[in-house]
């Protein structure tokens, strides 16, 4: 079995301080957040920056302040950008995260329209998926497919067909938003998608843990972090995200399991480094 990469989602759009006082907000926050993750065993960063009062911007300056940051502070580190942004973005402002320098190896790419808790919908239609498909391969950055559901891993399907995106494909299965967080899901999800290609897992809140235990058993990759989760159990805080992902690491050890370093997930993941 391949070594396991472990993604940290360091704040996402919508998780405040008030969910979690670690939640960071400010460039050093973030950084130092990210440099958690990596000192505990992430090779990936999933990046969302926020305004110092926890507003989320895809501002590019702002984008391009906190990968710097980050890159420093974690030398070899795969950024993967954020193109979702918040509800409401619009796709210029969600693309901006792009747009730094030196170019970002990922990007997520969200592959159709979800009910997002309420009245928050999160639209992606069909000529967004190909749009924002053609402006990550325009740029060489490999897009991670994100599906909520089966019948968005069909239009992320639908989209490569029509040459929007590149083979191998990888996709995020975000389980417990639109889709069950179960492992009876978990499973259709990862026998869904095209052979020889790869796939991260990613419980919301309280499916956390047991989608992390499911996927690395059956050979997949892990994405934890504050954006899908602030607790360690039921009623008690992670203190940061580094703490999430040394959990990880000590179920892929009982698993028998290695994590990977940023160079094996680059190989994994056919990144060119």
């Amino acid at each position: 079995m391949e070594k396991l990469i472990i993604t940290s989602c360091i704040c996402g759009a919508e998780v405040t301080k008030e969910h979690n006082p670690a939640v960071p907000y400010t460039a050093e926050e973030t950084i130092q957040e990210a440099k958690s993750a990596y000192d505990a065993g992430a090779s990936i960063i999933h990046l969302h920056v926020r305004w110092d009062d926890g507003t989320p911007t895809q501002d590019k300056a702002r984008f391009q302040a906190v990968a710097d940051g980050i890159r420093e502070a974690c030398p070899g580190i795969i950024l993967q950008v954020s193109t979702g942004g918040a509800v409401g973005m619009s796709d210029f402002e969600r693309l901006q995260s792009t747009e730094i320098l030196p170019v970002p190896e990922m990007a997520s790419l969200d592959c159709g329209t979800l009910n997002f808790g309420g009245n928050d919908i999160f639209i992606n239609t069909d000529d967004t998926i190909d749009h924002f498909g053609d402006v990550l391969k325009e740029r060489g950055i490999k897009p991670e497919c994100e599906v909520f559901d089966k019948g968005m891993i069909d239009l992320a399907l639908k989209s490569a067909a029509k040459g929007h995106i590149d083979s191998p494909m990888h996709f995020n299965f975000v389980l417990g938003v639109q889709m069950a967080a179960t492992i009876r899901d978990l499973v259709f999800m990862a026998t869904s998608i095209p052979a020889g290609s790869t796939w991260t897992a990613t419980g919301i809140g309280k499916g956390c843990w047991d989608i992390a235990a499911a996927t690395i058993g059956m050979g997949g990759h892990v994405r934890v972090g504050f954006e899908d989760n602030v607790y360690m159990a039921k009623g008690v805080l992670a203190k940061s995200n580094g703490q999430m992902v040394e959990r990880v690491v000590q179920l892929a050890g009982l698993m028998n399991r290695g994590i990977a370093s940023p160079e094996e997930a680059r190989r994994i993941l056919g990144l060119a480094g």
